[in-house]
């Protein structure tokens, strides 16, 4: 098991929370599918803290098994993540920003685009720093 202290986040107050460790808790449940089952918050001195598995037995996948299925893990950890994005917004809330209109849809859709040029100019850039040898890079 691990105690970890929490201090107020600077992002979120203590809204519907009554403990930053509860707080804590409850974006774990949100994000995560299955939340370790030994999982809880108290305070002690006045400090706020959560409690968990303190072994997460995550399997660290080596360069060697995900490359040859980098397009399978991407995609995986890609949907996973948004999974759990998803799960953690207010609907209405979301909706009434969005609006009606189409100006949304054009704002990523623009978002996107430049998005895509980013990773464009960063790649080249990686790769001029290859050529260099200013970083390091396996064949293939």
């Amino acid at each position: 098991m691990a105690t970890t202290s929490k201090k107020a986040s600077c992002r979120s107050p203590l809204r519907r929370h009554h403990n930053h460790g509860a707080r804590v808790i409850n974006g774990k449940r949100l994000i995560q599918s299955a939340t370790d089952i030994f999982v809880g918050w108290g305070s002690l001195h006045g400090k706020d803290y959560y409690v968990r598995q303190f072994r997460d037995m995550k399997i660290i996948p080596t360069t060697e098994l995900i490359a040859p299925r980098l397009l399978e893990f991407a995609t995986a950890c890609g949907e996973t993540l948004a999974r759990a994005h998803a799960r953690t917004g207010d609907p209405v809330a979301i909706d009434s920003y969005i609006g009606k209109g189409s100006n949304f849809t054009a704002a990523i859709g623009r978002f996107a685009c430049q998005y895509a040029d980013q990773n464009e100019r960063d790649h080249a850039q990686l790769v001029s720093a290859i050529a260099a040898g200013t970083v390091e890079s396996l064949p293939g």
